[in-house]
């Protein structure tokens, strides 16, 4: 059998963040209801910064640590998100162009959701098993942004702020497949996936989301149950709380994994409420420390509570991690594998916790500021010159090589690479 998983994983969070209580006292939003979100920072992207500079730049420290050999081996590059720039061009052209790949490569994009990470991860483990080129490896990047529109005419104090803002992130998650599983082997065909039509969050244009939050709380929930119990099924013997020692989740705001692993242990164990929360502490809060200096970043949040499970874990022996992963619409999986202390070790040379205390820190006025320019780069946008020397302390964080964006001609995106 063929072993495969993720040889190598890596986050990019970004150049700039916003303190989120911050925010909430200064939207005015219910404190009470606000530490349900169990957020701290999240991501905000900059007029600079879009799907591919985030896909390049969380890719481009496991490119640049392979051999060109090993770098020529690349032969899938899958990119995940619903933050699209194109109706048919693949943000993944322009990521393959910015990591320099190999040529011989299929390239391609795929949309369904905060699931989109999960099933280009899946797609890149069935190319590997397929065995149909040994060795070759596949490179899955997932990255989405969110961007606040103003609404024209309505001042700021006006807008329709809602509790959506202060868990909406931006980032990407790169992960290299290959039958070298060095951070994570996943548990081949231990895995349910489940999912139905249904309107819970969409979005109908671009640039902007719609739907209905507790019905998109009622399908997560529903998914993660169902989810598991196909994953029963096809696992003999699988136990909620004795099969997996971690749990990472598809994090929109820790409360929500909260509320979803409350209801999993009362529904598969009968739990009491002091077992369960003992059991969240020791299980799904370690897969919740990024997130909560992040966001919600769609697609790639679940593989960032993965990063920080394997992050924040202790894995002096081998153990094994239930994921579950969920897309509005909707879809979901539940899907497991196993973490070894070397893993750990190999994810931990990327320096993820060094790369997010180095991000700059937006104040309330720089952030409306950005609120009022954020039409300034979306979908279709024809002809633009950015104007970089509006940000210089971001432009100058002390951080790595990576790319941003400087300007768009008759629709073509242009980069260059700053340190």
């Amino acid at each position: 059998m063929i072993n495969v998983g993720i040889e190598s994983m890596n986050v990019y969070a970004g150049s700039a963040f916003l303190d989120v209580n911050k925010l909430a006292l200064h939207r005015q939003l219910d404190t009470k209801r606000f530490v349900n979100l169990m957020m701290k920072e999240k991501a905000v992207a900059m007029p600079f910064e879009d799907p591919i500079s985030f896909g390049v730049n969380a890719a481009k420290p496991i490119v640049d640590k392979l051999s060109e050999e090993e770098k020529q081996k690349i032969e899938l590059l899958i990119t995940c998100t619903e933050s699209g720039i194109d109706f048919g061009k693949s943000v993944s052209t322009y990521i393959h162009k910015y990591l320099n790949l190999s040529k011989n490569c299929r390239m391609m994009e795929v949309k369904q959701a905060c699931y989109s990470g999960t099933i280009g991860f899946q797609m890149a483990v069935n190319f590997i098993l397929s065995n149909t080129s040994p060795g070759a490896k596949a490179l899955v990047i997932a990255s989405d942004i969110s961007r606040f529109m103003i609404v024209p005419g309505i001042s700021l104090e006006e807008q329709d702020w809602s509790f959506a803002e202060p868990s909406g992130g931006a980032g990407a998650v790169a992960m290299l497949v290959s039958d070298s599983p060095h951070v994570f082997q996943l548990d081949q065909g231990a895995s349910g996936y489940y999912g139905y039509e249904i309107m819970d969050t969409c979005r109908p244009v671009t640039d902007g989301e719609a739907g209905d939050v507790d019905m998109s709380l009622l399908a997560y929930l529903d998914c993660c149950e169902n989810a598991f119990l196909e994953y029963q099924k096809r696992v003999i013997g699988a136990s909620y709380r004795d099969s997996f020692q971690y749990l990472t989740f598809h994090t929109p705001f820790g409360g929500m994994v909260k509320g979803a692993h409350r209801t999993m242990m009362r529904k598969m164990l009968k739990a009491a409420p002091s077992d369960i929360e003992n059991d969240f502490n020791e299980r799904v809060v370690p897969g919740l420390s990024y997130c909560q200096r992040v966001g919600n970043i769609m697609g790639a949040t679940v593989f960032l509570s993965l990063l920080s499970t394997i992050e924040k874990g202790a894995f002096e022996r081998a153990k094994r991690i239930g994921c579950f992963s969920y897309g509005s619409g909707c879809c979901s999986e539940f899907y497991s594998g196993v973490v070894t202390s070397a893993g750990q070790k190999h994810v931990q040379q990327y320096n993820i916790e060094r790369q997010l205390d180095q991000r700059y820190e937006l104040s309330m006025s720089e952030y409306d500021e950005l609120l009022k320019g954020s039409d300034t780069i979306k979908f279709g946008t024809r002809d633009i010159q950015l104007n970089l020397d509006r940000v210089p302390e971001i432009i100058s964080t002390d951080q790595s090589e990576r790319l941003i964006l400087t300007n768009i001609t008759n629709f073509h995106r242009n980069y260059k690479w700053i340190t």
